[in-house]
């Protein structure tokens, strides 16, 4: 076994790319050790004023919202009909079930305590506490995403030559549980847009009980509703995102359907963000008008809200509906980039830059080297685990033995 293990490793080409991110897993372990072996105090800069940092503002709120595109591309496709956006399903989802499965990672390096996990779900239910629901609904719509996406694993070890006798026993079940599945699309994508609507919302619910905390421009009754709103906005663009990226890294991997309805992905998804940021930028005027929150645009908190609405939402909402109409798709890439980021910059408005504004700058929370580049390494395990994926199993083409997957 550590023979094979060795050959593998050395099979692996040493790209520059390949290099660096030896480099980053290498540091994010160490990290890691850190972390786990002397505490949160050695790596991180939070304390009593700031519970929460980096590691919430990017790895959870970030990482549940970008995840998004799992929900929207199978609902698009399985709910609505919409079969020409089958192909982007699979990779969508497995985009979704790494950046959940990541998500509960990198939330352990900031509770701690990782065999304490179930403790909220079978030992001490808290059951009044929007955490307890949030952490409920991960939990579930991270088993939804593995069983959708349990088909491609199913069909990679079904069509595997040279199979183990172990393997080759079990494939009669393996092939009744990859049809009870298929079987069983529909349900688990209403279940799967069900639990996302619950706990995409209850995120921003999150920060409903601490108004005195939260600067009034990023402050509204209405939070849940935005986070939702924005995900769908994250699920999109990041599905036109990671399609860029896949044609541009795995383009050997993709069968003539996968390229032949890639740009029709990309026009309309751009379309479909290109009204949802309109509605989202409308929302977020009339909610500002409500609470008469004008008057703080004049602040530099004011000038920083501009930028946010403007940049990331007008310009990405006017960018997305200009490709569609001209049908630029290099346009609709940009301004995926855009919708990807605006997403970021709102998750780390909310968690970091409007919580706790009354704060003098001395006590305010800037996150550690080690709390940026753990971030950094989350994000290369994915990529990774992504990239691995892609390249060994059915994701971004339809496997020859198993046409029925439709």
């Amino acid at each position: 076994m550590q023979g094979c293990v060795g050959k593998t490793l050395l099979s692996i080409p040493r790209t520059p790319g390949n290099l660096i991110t030896a480099v980053i897993l290498a540091i994010g372990l160490l990290i890691t050790i850190g972390r786990f072996g002397f505490g949160l105090g050695a790596v991180t800069n939070l304390d009593d004023n700031n519970p929460w940092g980096i590691w919430i503002a990017f790895d959870l709120l970030c990482g549940v919202a970008l995840a998004a595109g799992g929900y929207v591309t199978s609902s698009a496709c399985y709910l609505f009909g919409m079969k020409r956006y089958h192909s982007a399903v699979r990779p969508a989802i497995l985009t979704a079930f790494l950046g959940y499965a990541f998500v509960v990672v990198a939330l352990l390096y900031d509770v701690g305590q990782p065999w304490r996990l179930p403790y909220p779900l079978v030992v001490s239910q808290g059951t009044t506490s929007l955490l307890f629901e949030v952490g409920l609904c991960v939990g579930i719509y991270l088993t939804v995403l593995f069983i959708e996406w349990s088909p491609v694993g199913l069909e990679w070890l079904l069509g595997m030559k040279d199979a183990p006798c172990w393997l080759v026993r079990l494939r009669p079940r393996m092939h009744t549980i990859r049809k009870a599945v298929l079987c069983a699309t529909i349900p688990l994508t209403i279940l799967g847009v069900v639990l996302s609507t619950m706990h995409q919302s209850s995120l921003g619910a999150l920060f409903l009980i601490a108004p005195s905390k939260m600067h009034p421009l990023w402050y509204s009754p209405f939070m849940p509703v935005f986070f939702f709103i924005s995900s769908m906005v994250a699920g999109l663009s990041m599905v036109i995102f990671e399609g860029t990226l896949s044609h541009k890294a795995l383009h050997n991997k993709m069968d003539e359907t996968h390229l032949r309805e890639a740009d029709g992905v990309v026009f309309g998804f751009g379309r479909a963000a290109s009204f949802v940021l309109i509605g989202y930028f409308f929302i977020k005027v009339l909610d500002t008008t409500m609470d008469n929150d004008w008057h703080y645009l004049a602040s530099g908190y004011g000038a920083w809200f501009a930028v946010e609405m403007v940049g990331f939402v007008l310009l990405p909402a006017f960018l997305y509906a200009l490709g569609v109409r001209e049908k630029n798709i290099t346009l609709i890439r940009v301004a995926s980039v855009f919708g990807v980021l605006g997403i970021v910059v709102n998750r780390f408005n909310v968690c970091l830059v409007a919580f706790n504004w009354q704060l003098d700058s001395a006590d305010r929370y800037f996150p550690s080297i080690s709390e940026v580049f753990l971030s950094i390494f989350i994000v290369t395990l994915i990529v990774t685990a992504y990239r691995f994926v892609c390249s060994k199993m059915p994701v971004l083409y339809e496997h020859p033995d198993f046409k029925d997957a439709h």
